[in-house]
């Protein structure tokens, strides 16, 4: 379930997300050998899918995202690298979208979880000494 409000969507994905940069692993395909997502990557992504909203309109601008993740254990780095690919098609055309992101990492053993907020990008007038 998803909220709308002033603009920025808002829900949260239930289960923990899945480290992209730990999520590899090496197979052998014949007699050359490739990357593919672990299994823990790819189960993170169906359950993305079935819990995420999918907008009539996708976001066509630029956007801030802003992410909350409770992990079940202090282990994991934060990572939001691979929630922000799920999201491509459902939020947003595509995660080269996401120029601003604040991203937090929380503990909860009990139900790991990530908080998502998304809003187009309100571009703002920068110092001229900047």
């Amino acid at each position: 379930m998803s909220i709308e409000i002033n603009g920025k969507i808002l829900f949260t994905i239930e289960g923990e997300p899945a480290s992209k940069s730990n999520s590899r692993k090496i197979v052998n395909f014949g007699k050359r050998m490739a990357l593919i997502k672990s299994q823990k990557a790819r189960d993170y992504e169906k359950i993305f899918a079935n819990q995420c909203p999918v907008l009539e309109n996708l976001i066509e601008k630029d956007v801030t995202v802003e992410l909350i993740i409770y992990y079940a254990s202090r282990r994991p780095d934060l990572d939001e690298s691979v929630i922000l690919d799920c999201m491509q098609g459902k939020i947003y055309l595509n995660d080269r979208q996401v120029k601003q992101k604040y991203i937090h990492w929380g503990l909860d053993r009990e139900r790991p979880r990530t908080h998502v907020r998304v809003s187009a990008l309100e571009l703002c007038d920068l110092p001229s000494s900047f």
